[in-house]
């Protein structure tokens, strides 16, 4: 018996719409190029939502509100023994600063429409990046009050 505790890698994405169009980023990654909402991993000491703006911002140069969590996803990566547990949060784009840089690996941040998303599968990070999409557009939303969150400090 193993004495290593497995931990699922939490990590959190953003659903930003705007006039139809959604915030997605095109990223360089060990698979080839790929589509995905602004994602990435909660860093230690900070909370989800915290997490969700940051990485909205790094990847996008947007500032982030969020303003309902659409779901809670687990994923296992195929090939490997990672599991991801994605928080998935919808809210609005804010001020855009396009001097900033991007986070390494982002080729570049854009508006895409959902069926322009769907239709590209195939460049997909993960399956989740449909599935948050589809949860999105059903309405699924789920108020930010249901997130505790107790750091120390």
């Amino acid at each position: 018996m193993s004495s290593t505790q497995w931990k699922p890698n939490t990590t959190v994405a953003a659903i930003i719409e705007r006039d139809g169009r959604f915030l997605m980023v095109r990223e360089q990654t060990d698979d080839g190029v790929r589509l995905n909402q602004p994602a990435g991993h909660l860093e230690y000491g900070e909370t989800l939502l915290q997490a969700v703006v940051r990485e909205a911002r790094e990847e996008t140069a947007y500032d982030f509100t969020p303003r309902a969590l659409v779901g809670i996803y687990m994923a296992d990566k195929a090939g490997s023994d990672i599991t991801y547990l994605r928080f998935a949060f919808c809210g609005d784009a804010g001020a855009h600063d396009p001097a900033q840089r991007l986070d390494d690996g982002i080729l570049a941040a854009e508006w895409l429409s959902a069926d322009e998303i769907m239709a590209s599968a195939a460049l997909w990070r993960s399956p989740l990046v449909g599935r948050c999409l589809q949860d999105y557009l059903a309405g699924q939303r789920a108020s930010l009050d249901l997130i505790h969150h107790h750091l120390p400090g």
